[in-house]
């Protein structure tokens, strides 16, 4: 039984979560309690949606990530043993990257979306949530979903990294604003020093 949060679940089937927090409210789909939190169970989600158990082979796809370029191997081969290990279907692909979970255009991930959208895989497996992204987990998990693909996460509470990749990614996130905001500054600069060389007669 692997159990989700309730925005992914909602993605995975198509709704808002306000809807399926309804619909199990109604009785119409099954529902978990893990403390006051609700929990889907993807199985209950597939029968709600008639997928048919078995309807068709199990093709995993591993997602492992790191933040750091070096330094970290042990880490990327640890997250993928243990998926391995845990893996109920065949594991068809792994996809890694090496680099903060803010960042956007991550060659693996940008593999992996392209493999679901093509059909070569049926499940996403992950060991942590923040693998797979810091933020915007929701809305890639409902990507995915309309692809036919479904986001397993191997331990649903806590974070796989530590305070020091945290404080890497709060540093990445600020480097960037911080770039972009120099960057505008500095245009702003250039455009009041050729105005001032060149005024308007």
């Amino acid at each position: 039984m692997v159990l989700v949060r309730l925005a992914p679940a909602a993605g995975y089937v198509g709704v808002h979560p306000v809807t399926l927090r309804r619909w199990a409210d109604d009785g119409r789909v099954d529902v978990v309690w893990v403390g006051r939190e609700r929990r889907f169970d993807t199985k209950a989600l597939d029968a709600f949606l008639g997928v048919r158990p078995g309807s068709g082979p199990r093709r995993e796809a591993l997602y492992v990530r790191v933040s750091g370029r070096t330094g970290q191997e042990t880490s990327l081969t640890a997250q993928e043993t243990e998926l391995r290990a845990t893996a109920s279907g065949e594991v068809v692909a792994v996809f890694q990257d090496k680099a903060s979970g803010l960042r956007e255009n991550r060659p693996g991930l940008t593999r992996l979306l392209a493999a679901a959208a093509a059909g070569e895989v049926t499940v996403v497996r992950v060991t942590h949530e923040d693998r797979l992204a810091r933020f915007g987990v929701v809305w890639l998990t409902a990507l995915l979903a309309r692809s036919g693909v479904t986001v397993e996460v191997l331990h649903p509470k806590g974070s796989a990294g530590g305070m020091d990749e945290l404080l890497a990614d709060f540093t990445s996130l600020v480097s960037t604003f911080a770039g972009r905001i120099y960057g505008i500054r500095s245009r702003e600069a250039r455009r009041r020093l050729l105005t001032a060389a060149d005024p308007p007669s």
